[in-house]
């Protein structure tokens, strides 16, 4: 996965689909699909410098994902109310095309991610 670009309440990640990421069918397997679209939640809910953890997601899934492709996954925050948030995640192929839809709920926890202030999270904050 590489980061694209990352600020408070959303996120770009981006995948290309390697031979090992497919499964019997030769599509992109949904486990990856969930875990781009979930990193970029991760992102996304994380760039206010609070730690956030996942309180709930779900995925749908819309079309395959194929070997070859990149996949994007924007992350944008819907909500953020307390330590409570909703951010949806779109993952597309190359042509802009869906290929799922995340939906990732968000619980602030206590502590910092970001370096300097309380011992971050190091590959949060790391660009591939």
């Amino acid at each position: 996965m590489r980061l694209d670009h990352v600020g408070p309440g959303e996120a770009v990640l981006s995948m290309r689909v390697r031979d090992d990421m497919t499964n019997g069918h030769g599509s992109c397997h949904g486990g990856v699909i969930f875990a781009l679209a979930d990193s970029a939640f991760a992102f996304a809910c994380n760039a206010y410098d609070q730690r956030a953890v996942a309180q709930h997601c779900a995925v749908t899934f819309l079309r395959p994902g194929r070997r070859g492709e990149v996949l994007t996954a924007r992350a944008v925050e819907r909500v953020r109310e307390g330590r409570s948030g909703i951010y949806d995640v779109t993952v597309t192929d190359a042509e802009g095309r869906v290929v799922a839809e995340f939906r990732g709920h968000s619980r602030i926890v206590p502590g910092t991610v970001l370096p300097g202030e309380g011992g971050a999270a190091p590959g949060l904050v790391e660009r591939a």
